[in-house]
């Protein structure tokens, strides 16, 4: 398949540049992945859609304030985008500047701590950070949260709690797994009450998740790598919960690609690593069935992973639909809940 055939012109009005004022007050379409059928709802209805012993599973990574601001030790102005943490004084890290830094180089962050350039992977650079501190406690002090490039604000008090989910325990990710962000404790309190089973996984989302793909042949794309992890006991949920009938539903594509790439042997085992599953058309899904999920951006690797799950068709139709009755796109924007094409 071609690129071109996920693309969509989105209206720039439609892009949404702040949160709902209630976590749960988005709107939700749902599509019937078999019969393409759409009906326009609201999020605080999602457990009308979700039975008793069904299993939901959340994405817990935590966004870390990944962006900073510093100088080449000869003085050019440089900003930093840490994309992985190493251990606690390596990181791999995006690098702006009007020349890139040479290895060996000296990086001042913030007038208070250095790093060294030590090697360079592909477009990433690992830095060496000069400190006693480990990197988690400078970037919380010195750092801002790195919004999507598609928010033309900068980050404020009202972003550093509401793009992070309120379940949100390891810190790693440059990007919050946004479909979370439509719960609140009274959801998640609503669902348990209801008989919903509720499990995490956890996949720090990289940089690479807003980029759209550049080659025509979508074959030829070389997909960005993340790490993953899934307990032993969301296995156990997803075993009982598949044993029942039941259905497993992933709460954002992060939780889906983190739940397929522990299940390529072709059962779902937990584990832990770098994934770069790609997922297209004509994929076979092992594990889940339902897909709750944001709007996401044009000739993207996720258009590509939501058209697979629900059929090329009918996610450009529920797109379009979504355009005229104006929904709000991308990260602080509504949901939808798919129901997978068999």
């Amino acid at each position: 398949m071609r690129t071109t055939d996920f693309d969509f012109y989105l209206p720039d009005e439609l892009i949404a540049q702040f949160p709902a004022k209630e976590r749960s007050a988005s709107r939700l379409l749902r599509l019937n992945g078999n019969s393409g059928e759409l009906e326009d709802r609201q999020f605080a209805q999602l457990c009308d859609f979700i039975e008793a012993g069904d299993l939901l599973i959340f994405n817990n990574t935590q966004v870390i304030k990944a962006r900073l601001a510093g100088q080449k030790s000869t003085g050019g102005a440089i900003e930093a985008l840490v994309e992985r943490i190493i251990d606690d004084h390596h990181v791999l890290a995006h690098i702006r500047a009007s020349k890139s830094p040479k290895l060996g180089s000296r990086l001042i962050f913030a007038n208070t701590f250095e790093a060294e350039v030590v090697s360079r992977q592909d477009d990433l650079f690992l830095l060496k950070i000069d400190s006693e501190r480990p990197i988690l406690d400078l970037l919380d002090q010195y750092g801002a949260l790195p919004l999507p490039p598609y928010i033309t604000h900068a980050a404020d008090e009202t972003d550093d709690e509401r793009y992070q989910t309120v379940y949100a325990k390891v810190p790693g990710a440059v990007a919050a797994p946004t479909a979370g962000l439509h719960f609140d404790e009274a959801m998640l309190k609503l669902l348990q009450d209801k008989g919903v089973r509720i499990g995490f996984v956890t996949l720090h989302v990289g940089a690479g998740t807003f980029q759209p793909v550049r080659v025509d042949n979508i074959n030829e794309h070389k997909m960005h790598s993340e790490l993953y992890s899934v307990p032993e006991e969301t296995v156990a949920l997803i075993q009982t919960t598949k044993a029942a009938g039941k259905k497993v539903t992933a709460v954002g594509t992060t939780a889906l690609r983190a739940l397929e790439s522990a299940a390529r042997s072709g059962e779902i085992g937990a584990g832990s690593g770098d994934t770069n599953i790609f997922i297209t058309p004509g994929y076979q899904f092992k594990v889940v069935e339902r897909l709750l999920t944001n709007f996401h951006l044009p000739k993207s690797t996720l258009m590509m992973l939501v058209s697979a799950f629900a059929g090329v068709d009918n996610i450009k139709h529920a797109y379009q639909h979504a355009i005229d009755e104006k929904y709000r796109f991308f990260s602080y924007g509504d949901a939808m809940l798919i129901e997978r094409a068999d």
